[in-house]
């Protein structure tokens, strides 16, 4: 993983320090809330409901033990002994002290972490596919590219006001697992007869219009990747329009010029400046790959006798097996995710000492190396197959082994009205009601995979506008009531679910999920067949239908 230079440590100090003194002076009473609300937001700090909320940022996902451990340590000292874990791939902490927040700081800058570019109208956290350098299906690492723009945006004097938040996504498996069609850029490399080239989606995201990102460019050579976002920024940053709140993202730019205007737009940029400073030598490239190569992996059978002898013995370790672990490049090893969604849980949330857990088997059996999910899971990329059964066991001890991964109560939920200044009704405890309502791991496994995603408000940040099953949580006439949704998804195939019919009450909403799998599993052609398939293959009526009668 990527290592801090000398001047990464001296500009996250710098910041540091210069956000210490404004801490002081809000206290003080020197700056107001208003005139110290951009101050804070450009370190990460949110004011929500209750209290202050600082954002960490995990570039790309990426951390190493000791770095858990520190956040562990965070969430222990500075908060109520938990953080959040979210779909940016980022860690929040909800009831930080704002005299603390100094400090909190100067414990990440320990271990090469920050809270920068986790708010604001700038570039966020570059997020990736969470197997990443571990995965069978991929042609390259994709972190290391998430790297080079991370270090072409932080700070960037050209982008650090745009017209509103920019979120990227990087990507290189067939398999899109870093959902990179519903951000503002998404990268998709691919292997061609050329070499390595990238598709450049634009345009895409959730909120109170979503919409899928069109492809513009499906031949960018990895050399010219940052001339080309470079463009694609001045783009919109010269046209994005600053009047208007709700139409600032570049979805609605890409919307009102059309693909292929802003495409030809993009492309008329590039050309004056594509051969220019921007340009990524091989050295360039190479001096970034180094940081990402592959741990010293051992030369093992592809089949391990100790990991089918514990599947045999043990039924509850095969069926964690079954659904939580993931195909590897290297021969004897498996990715593993680690939910962070037990039955009745906070979707997300990990205690201090589950975290100290994780870092610990991070650290013994996964070469150091921990990884954050964009649907709010943890991962160990890189596990022999003969340690599988100790790792479960470690797991189950810390309440982290769920065998969930891809089911139907691995829900993805925003924090909601619990946490949220913004939200119009709770997502977390629609979520847990669910969860409870399909506890029945059997039953779960019937099932198959169902992604289930729930968010408070229009924002979506919990992307219910993709999930095969999406709600939303609104408010009428002061209450709360949720819309459901279907047919959404995240992948290479993204498309945008459709609102299903008439909201409910909170009360009703485990029911109508459960009446929406019961016809599910009445239709579908064999055990094969996912929901989000049979929803295509029949469309939204017989799911109305279960919604709402006929």
């Amino acid at each position: 993983m990527y290592r801090y230079d000398e001047f990464d440590a001296e500009i996250v100090r710098d910041r540091i320090e210069e956000f210490r003194a404004q801490v002081e002076r809000r206290l003080s009473g020197a700056l107001t809330e208003d005139q110290f609300k951009p101050l804070r937001l450009m370190n990460g700090v949110y004011l929500q409901l209750h209290a202050y909320m600082l954002r960490i940022a995990i570039p790309y996902g990426t951390l190493n033990a000791r770095q858990l451990e520190r956040l562990a340590y965070i969430a222990r000292t500075y908060d109520k002994g938990y953080g959040h874990f979210t779909t940016r791939q980022n860690i929040q902490f909800n009831w930080p002290a704002l005299k603390d927040i100094p400090a909190i700081l100067d414990d990440l800058a320990e271990v090469e972490m920050h809270a920068i570019q986790t708010s604001g109208n700038c570039i966020r956290n570059v997020t990736s596919d969470q197997f990443a350098g571990a995965a069978a299906d991929e042609c390259d690492d994709p972190r290391m590219w998430a790297e080079i723009i991370r270090q072409w945006s932080t700070f960037h004097p050209e982008f650090s006001y745009l017209p509103r938040k920019f979120k990227i996504a990087v990507t290189a498996a067939p398999s899109d697992r870093a959902a990179i069609q519903v951000h503002d850029i998404g990268l998709h490399l691919r292997q061609t007869a050329q070499g390595l080239r990238f598709s450049v989606y634009v345009g895409g995201g959730q909120g109170r219009t979503p919409y899928v990102a069109p492809l513009i460019n499906n031949d960018l050579r990895p050399e010219n990747l940052l001339s080309y976002l470079e463009a694609c920024l001045r783009v919109y940053n010269r046209y994005g329009r600053r009047d208007n709140l709700f139409k600032a993202r570049i979805k609605i730019l890409v919307s009102t010029l059309g693909a292929e205007e802003y495409a030809r737009q993009v492309h008329a940029e590039w050309t004056q400046m594509r051969d220019g400073a921007l340009g990524l030598s091989q050295d360039d490239i190479d001096s970034i790959r180094a940081y990402f190569s592959p741990p010293p992996f051992e030369r093992l059978p592809a089949r391990s006798v100790a990991f089918e002898a514990a599947k045999a013995r043990d039924p509850a370790f095969a069926r964690w097996a079954r659904t939580n672990t993931h195909p590897h490049k290297a021969d004897g090893y498996v990715s593993v995710t680690i939910s962070l969604k037990p039955i009745g849980g906070v979707p997300g949330d990990a205690s201090a000492e589950q975290m100290d857990a994780v870092a610990a088997l991070a650290r013994r059996y996964s070469f150091d190396e921990a990884r954050v999910t964009h649907e709010q899971n943890l991962v160990l990329p890189h596990v022999k197959f003969d340690d599988l059964h100790a790792v479960w066991g470690a797991l189950r001890d810390a309440g982290l082994a769920t065998p969930n991964a891809g089911l139907v109560s691995d829900i993805i939920a925003c924090p909601g009205l619990d946490y949220c200044d913004l939200a119009n009704a709770r997502a977390i405890p629609i979520a847990q009601a669910i969860s409870e309502r399909f506890a029945d791991l059997d039953a779960q496994e019937t099932i198959g995979e169902l992604k289930i995603k729930i968010s408070g408000c229009i924002n979506a940040c919990g992307h219910h506008h993709v999930g095969h099953i999406g709600i939303l949580g609104v408010d009428k006439h002061g209450e709360e009531f949720y819309q459901i949704s279907l047919g959404g998804r995240a992948d290479e195939n993204a498309a945008l679910a459709k609102i299903a019919g008439k909201g409910m009450s909170g009360d009703a909403v485990p029911d109508a999920i459960a009446r929406v799998v019961a016809r599910y599993l009445s239709v579908r052609e064999n055990e094969s067949e996912r929901f989000i398939d049979v929803y295509e293959r029949l469309g939204a009526a017989p799911f109305e239908e279960a919604l709402y009668g006929a």
